[in-house]
């Protein structure tokens, strides 16, 4: 366990938060498999660790980082693994609640012949042995109905990028309390087959004729959900991965010049961003990357899907600790977590 979690487990009064003891108000003990990229990996951490804390209302919880070490990794990617977090041995231990799988990018056009591919397997099958729920989180969801299902995901002809409106039309405790139409940031090339899923016995809780099922769970031993979006971004991350493919563009890393991100950047950064574009595709150069517009002003000034997001988790949360016959905690224990995230 990280330093970080071991000042949440001391602030909620918690030893040892994988010991066993009574289930009355022990915190939930939360794994994140955060399979991102460097340059997202300690992002990626925040905006969970910030979400759940908003989420976790009178439940203290501790979140222990995993990671898979086949991951490629750069030195720096490997040393900050290497300090805070642990390895999936945990996940078969049976310390662990609940569980979150982060995707990460797709290196081959067939999941089975990336690099982590077994050890994610592996990764899939505990989560649905070994927790209460666990969610699976955007190319983590796709490997996971392969791997249990054998539903291939399909490309599209262009990334889809940007905030969509996906729509809840089914109750379920994960969705109560949600507006019936709400905001969610989705970022990938590829999709699952809606029919495939209904036919091997996923339910879709939420979805929008654009980005398809937004939101699904199977009941298995664990309650699995997917995400095919990232609720869990802030208000910058599409920014960031925008401004990353366009910087791939212009080194030749990608043939096609970035799409904007639909419904994000107001209207006079689009017309900075289209004016960039021409004279991207007129000069193709690295040295452009200078003269990218600055647009952290441009983002919504606040994160559309936030309350929604936190809202989403605030219920998963609840259905661990129900399922868990786990009692809330002491409400001096869940705002201690909030302001050590």
């Amino acid at each position: 366990m990280n330093a970080a979690d071991r000042s949440l487990s001391t602030r909620a009064g918690v030893a040892d938060p994988a010991a066993p003891g009574p289930a009355a108000g022990r915190p939930l003990v939360i794994g994140l498999v955060n399979n991102m990229p460097d340059a997202a990996l300690e992002a990626t951490e925040r905006q969970f660790r910030t979400l759940l804390a908003a989420a976790c209302g009178a439940h203290p919880f501790v979140l222990r980082l995993i990671a898979l070490p086949e991951v490629p990794r750069s030195p720096a990617g490997r040393a900050h693994i290497e300090r805070s977090y642990e390895s999936t041995a945990v996940l078969h231990a049976g310390g662990l609640d609940g569980l979150i799988v982060t995707g990460t990018e797709p290196r081959s056009p067939r999941l089975q012949d990336e690099p982590y591919w077994a050890a994610l397997e592996a990764v899939i099958a505990a989560a649905r042995d070994h927790t209460v729920s666990a969610v699976m989180s955007c190319l983590a969801a796709h490997a996971a109905v392969l791997c249990l299902d054998g539903i291939e995901r399909r490309r599209f002809p262009d990334k889809l990028h940007g905030i969509f409106d996906c729509r809840a039309g089914v109750d379920h405790p994960l969705t109560a309390g949600l507006r019936e139409r709400r905001h969610v940031p989705h970022s990938r090339f590829n999709d699952l087959p809606e029919d495939a899923l209904a036919a091997a016995g996923y339910r879709v809780l939420a979805r929008s004729g654009q980005v398809g099922a937004d939101l699904f769970v199977k009941e298995c031993r664990s309650l699995l959900v997917f995400l095919q979006g990232h609720p869990e971004y802030d208000r910058l991350a599409l920014m960031r991965e925008f401004r990353r493919d366009v910087g791939r563009y212009l080194n030749a890393e990608r043939d096609a010049y970035p799409r904007l991100p639909h419904h994000y950047f107001d209207a006079p950064a689009t017309a900075l961003l289209e004016d960039f574009e021409r004279l991207a595709l007129a000069q193709r150069d690295p040295a452009l990357m200078a003269r990218f517009p600055p647009l952290e002003a441009a983002c919504p000034p606040e994160a559309l899907w936030r309350d929604a997001s936190i809202r989403f988790y605030a219920n998963w949360l609840d259905l661990i600790a129900q399922r868990a016959g786990i009692a809330p905690g002491r409400p001096e224990d869940a705002d201690a977590l909030r302001r050590t995230a």
